[in-house]
């Protein structure tokens, strides 16, 4: 596989939560600033919430990594569409509650909500006494009915004196966020919330630090190095959100050591995305937003997926036209490079002056350098354009249906 190609000493873009490879992000680490003003005021509710693969479930995994226990006791669930009383029962489960010192509650049908209420307020109750402060995570929020929404509130009420006894993180999908706001019936409950973050996808100039971060932690040594232009294509093909990154960087790296290549670059990535949307593994047209311009890898995905831009032909036309304006226009430059370095050459032969040879030669040296770097950059873009072409093609006579050009 490609660690051992690389020489990684692990694989850096698993797609379960890890906390061992948060990245903080400048939404995470705003995040982690809510979380914490939350949990210092020590009661009610935080939300937090995030589209599918935000990193809620990292940043929780961070935050029960590095807090302390022996002042606050955390525990965490993950529901589905539970009831009331199931979710009371999962609770005391995830606390560890056991009911008649044996049977762990949840697991027990003839424990009831009642009983389960009444071991829970008398655990929380042991928890403050012993100067600890308890924390119930909720993850996957989006799943609870109204009826167990409210069944957490009642759980936020249990105090000893004047001292909130239970504090819990609610983590959802933008979906609940919007529940939350919008259901007349949560009034409640949202009078308990004390802080709230969404989490937005990664900015484009994140992407790039996200990747070393990560890479740094397997023992990445520099294999492989990366184009300049990828950091931007990756951003704009996973929408900047750090699971879908992850996911095509997976998909880069296995292409890159099954290629044994030492630099990955933007027509490797066409590929790699184009193959992952035609097996059903990413949606560009949900990452791209329609307001901005695709990147060249990005388009030439989208058309060897299969997927139908609005305006298809006279896109990847269009693409092409723009790959072939400026392939000419760099021939033209090393076309006139070279007609400058002959002239140079041509006259130092001619001079007897050492000062002016002397420069002569500096400037000859100067203008070989530049003419390389434009050679080896043609090449590349010749290369895109011809396997843009080709993908193009064979979308083309794949599809099978007739496209007219707006």
């Amino acid at each position: 596989m490609f660690d051992d190609f690389y020489g990684f000493t692990a694989r850096p873009f698993q797609l379960t939560p890890d906390p061992a490879f948060y990245f903080e992000s400048a939404t995470h680490r705003k995040a982690l600033s809510y979380l914490g003003y939350g949990l210092a005021q020590g009661e009610g509710f935080v939300v937090i919430t995030g589209d599918v693969g935000a990193g809620k479930s990292t940043l929780v995994a961070h935050l029960m990594a590095t807090i302390d226990r022996q002042r606050l006791t955390a525990a965490q669930i993950v529901t589905s569409r539970l009831s009331d009383t199931d979710l009371v029962q999962l609770a005391a489960q995830a606390f560890a509650i056991r009911a008649e010192g044996e049977t762990a509650l949840g697991r027990d049908p003839g424990v009831g909500k009642a009983k389960a209420l009444s071991q829970i307020e008398a655990f929380l109750h042991g928890e403050a006494r012993a100067g600890r402060r308890c924390l119930l995570v909720v993850d996957e929020s989006q799943n609870l009915t109204d009826e167990a929404l409210e069944e957490l509130r009642m759980l936020s009420n249990f105090q000893l004196g004047n001292h909130p006894l239970l504090q819990i993180l609610l983590l959802g999908q933008p979906e609940f966020r919007d529940h939350l706001a919008g259901q007349p019936g949560l009034e409640q409950l949202r009078q308990r919330v004390i802080a709230a973050h969404h989490l937005e996808p990664m900015g484009a100039d994140e992407v790039e630090a996200y990747l070393a971060h990560r890479l740094r932690l397997v023992g990445w040594k520099g294999r492989p190095t990366f184009t300049p232009a990828l950091f931007a294509e990756i951003h704009q093909a996973s929408g900047g959100v750090p699971r879908r990154i992850n996911q095509i960087v997976n998909r880069l790296l296995m292409a890159g050591a099954a290629e044994q290549r030492e630099e990955l670059d933007g027509v490797l990535l066409a590929r790699v995305l184009g193959d992952m949307v035609s097996d059903g593994g990413l949606s560009l047209g949900r990452m791209v937003k329609d307001a901005e311009p695709e990147a060249p890898a990005v388009s030439a995905a989208r058309a060897a997926g299969g997927q139908k831009p609005a305006e298809p032909v006279h896109e990847g036309a269009t693409m092409a036209e723009d790959l072939q304006a400026r392939l000419a226009e760099q021939a033209a430059q090393i076309a006139e490079l070279q007609h400058a370095v002959i002239e140079l050459a041509s006259g130092q032969g001619q001079q007897g002056d050492d000062g002016v040879a002397s420069a002569q030669a500096a400037a000859i040296e100067a203008l070989t350098a530049r003419l390389g770097e434009l050679e080896a950059r043609l090449a590349e873009q010749d290369r895109t354009l011809r396997h843009t072409l080709t993908m193009l093609i064979e979308w083309i006579e794949r599809d099978g249906t007739t496209r007219f050009a707006a």
